[in-house]
């Protein structure tokens, strides 16, 4: 799809392009006129200095020698090999004494001084005659009423000025052109790209979510806006799937314990029951109802963790907090028949929610405590990890997570079959993800070492020091 041309006019580049073509047209005609103008300058104050220059030396002649001396000197020039000069020198009644000219070639002065322009005939070598241009000034002489003039060939001199004009004359229009042409095809060039973009986001629009715009490689603004932009589209698909998968999810593991407080209720309503009985599917069913809200308190919860809306980052020492996260669990590891090991690094400060760092340090305690069988070790350690940062490890002797599952189970809803036998919502190790990713860390699953058919898993939450 080619852009339309009234649209290419109407585009914001266009008008930027035909804004910088006139200033560089604008710009180019000053230049020119510049130009013009002081070589004009140039040339008309190089005539004046040599003109000053002959006037001095001839001056000098007339006040040491009179008129005698300055019409010797004015011979003298007038044989000069070479000399582009022109001379004419006449007594007070205008009678000539020396020069190249028959009479006056201009009206003599009426002031002392008087710069004059004239044309004269000049025979040449084949015998015709020419008009020739030539520039000079007269000077009168005051002692008595005689004049001088000293003149110069201009014809070199006009034919560099038409020579400059017509360069101007040709060179300002070519400019134009050539400057709203580079503006058109740069700005064309450039709404194309503009373009691109914009199609991108109607297909995106219009349903297809793997659509992404177009990076060539060039570096410039429109490829840091693709990049930026494909980015975005990325996250946007990655949520819209993850928005699917959270649903179906949703409606799967929930119905499972709706079908049971369903069934429940409808015995209980079915069947006379006694006082024991009734209590019995009441706390039951409570129960129930409490692992299906706590699952929509933790799906609400990774939605605010997602948006940005939940949180308060402090700076903190985490081992503090693996401190009384440690005396929490070593009772519950005894009681589950475990043996629970801690070993914590003090002074490990970081920046961030402490309630946050501690609900997914819980879950990771949680879920050792939870899949690790009875007579097996937890370890849980928090110490100084590469590149400066704050390494919160629990590591146990269960069965582990497979390598080509880890990116699959903290994923929301996603379980493995071995955990299905045990409470839970698959909610666990995603929130601890999205609290690593709040805080600019990541969670590392891996495994503990153990034999093949209990490697037992490492779970770490590294987060960035301060």
């Amino acid at each position: 799809m080619r852009l339309a041309l009234p649209t290419f006019l109407k585009t914001t580049t266009f008008k930027l392009a035909l804004i910088y073509s006139a200033m560089f047209a604008a710009f180019s005609a000053a230049l020119l006129v510049y130009l013009y103008y002081s070589t004009v300058y140039y040339i008309r104050a190089e005539s004046e200095r040599r003109l000053d220059l002959e006037f001095e030396q001839l001056g000098n002649a007339y006040f040491t020698g009179g008129m005698e001396r300055l019409s010797q000197s004015v011979l003298e020039r007038m044989t000069r090999t070479g000399s582009t000069y022109f001379y004419y020198l006449e007594d007070s009644s205008g009678r000539k004494i020396a020069g190249h000219f028959g009479r006056m070639p201009t009206t003599p002065p009426t002031a002392d001084v008087q710069t004059v322009y004239f044309e004269f005939r000049q025979q040449e070598p084949d015998g015709t005659e020419i008009l020739r241009p030539a520039a000079g000034r007269i000077v009168r002489l005051r002692d008595n009423g005689g004049a001088l003039l000293v003149a110069f060939d201009t014809e070199q001199q006009t034919a560099i000025v038409g020579r400059i004009q017509r360069a101007i004359f040709i060179a300002a229009p070519i400019g134009l052109v050539l400057s709203l042409l580079g503006g058109i095809l740069i700005s064309r060039g450039a709404a194309r790209r503009a373009d691109e973009l914009a199609r991108t986001a109607e297909a995106v629009m219009g349903g297809e979510l793997g659509r992404r715009a177009p990076v060539r490689g060039s570096g410039d603004e429109f490829d840091r806006l693709a990049s930026r932009l494909n980015a975005m589209l990325d996250q946007i698909e990655k949520l819209v799937d993850s928005t699917r998968h959270t649903g179906n999810a949703i409606a799967h593991d929930l119905r499972s314990p709706l079908s049971r407080l369903r069934n429940r209720l409808e015995i209980a309503l079915s069947e006379p029951m006694s006082r024991e009985s009734a209590e019995a599917t009441l706390e039951e069913t409570v129960e129930e109802v409490d692992r299906v809200l706590g699952t929509f308190n933790a799906i609400l919860r990774l939605a605010r963790l997602e948006a940005g809306a939940e949180g308060e980052r402090v700076r903190m020492d985490v081992s503090e907090l693996g401190e009384e996260l440690a005396e929490l669990f070593d009772p519950a590891c005894e009681e589950a028949g475990l043996s629970f090991k801690s070993q914590i690094s003090r002074n490990l400060t970081i920046l961030a929610d402490r309630d946050l760092v501690g609900q997914a340090l819980s879950n990771l305690l949680d879920n050792a405590v939870k899949y690790t069988p009875e007579g097996g070790a937890i370890t849980f350690s928090i110490t100084r990890g590469p590149n400066g940062t704050a390494d919160m490890t629990v590591v146990d002797s269960g069965p582990g997570v497979p390598e080509d599952a880890r990116e699959r189970v903290v994923q929301r809803f996603q379980r493995m079959d071995s955990a299905r036998t045990h409470p839970g919502s698959g909610l666990g190790l995603a929130l601890v993800d999205s609290v690593a990713d709040m805080h600019g860390g990541a969670l590392i699953l891996s495994d503990a070492g153990g034999p093949p058919d209990m490697p037992g898993l490492k779970a770490t939450l590294r987060l960035p020091r301060v």
